[in-house]
């Protein structure tokens, strides 16, 4: 494989789709959010997008079956919008800028290629406390001011690391718009409660607010 690979599993009929995307990072935050709303939305599975700048490692199934690395791609439905969800085990390793470069760029291809205009990406932010908050980037003041006053709380004067970050800030090289969703996380470990309740703003801010809705245990291990 000498180039990235987009393969197609089925077509789906998308009407002003939003893309949504979680991959590890802080606390895994970002990938655990996704899960819950394929979980939520039984969401279906049709792309997986294959690429030689993607870790070099491969990973092996419960049945011993080997699989290489991927970004895998769901739709769902809402009222008003489609939402193709997009989440990994994996990002390229972190001292290799070109290739963190190259695969957000593919995401974003595959998201225009499919319509989007939106985007919202997902993921942790460390912290020394325990506080529970989730903030808020984005590609215009407006749109940030708008996720504010939905309650979270503007990330300013800060970085943020991989995918999560460098996919909204070249979607607004695109001129496409979208925000990022960081839910605060104390370390590195798996941080359940920090993605639900990423999933939860975010379901709300996309008027789907979530009630009695998923456990959250109900997403798979991480």
């Amino acid at each position: 494989m000498d180039k990235p690979y987009l393969r197609m599993l089925s077509n789906p009929q998308l009407e002003n789709p939003i893309l949504v995307q979680g991959l590890p990072g802080f606390g895994n935050v970002g990938r655990i959010a996704a899960h819950f709303m394929v979980k939520f939305f039984k969401a279906k599975h049709f792309a997986e997008l294959y690429s030689p700048t993607f870790s070099d490692y491969i990973s092996i199934t419960s049945k011993g079956i080997a699989y290489l690395p991927k970004y895998d791609f769901y739709h769902a439905q809402m009222d008003k919008n489609s939402l193709i969800i997009m989440s990994s085990e994996i990002q390229p390793p972190f001292d290799d800028v070109t290739s963190h470069y190259n695969a957000c760029e593919e995401i974003l291809n595959v998201a225009e290629s499919l319509g989007c205009k939106f985007i919202v990406t997902l993921g942790g932010v460390p912290l020394t406390e325990d506080k529970t908050e989730i903030f808020v980037a984005a590609t215009s003041n407006r749109l940030a001011t708008d996720f504010m006053e939905k309650g979270g709380v503007i990330y300013s004067k800060g970085r943020i690391v991989g995918g999560t970050g460098l996919t909204l800030a070249l979607a607004k090289e695109r001129n496409l718009t979208g925000v990022c969703l960081l839910g605060t996380t104390l370390g590195f470990k798996a941080d359940r409660e920090a993605g639900f309740l990423v999933f939860k703003f975010l379901m709300k801010a996309l008027g789907q607010e979530i009630k009695d809705g998923l456990n959250k245990k109900d997403t798979t291990s991480e």
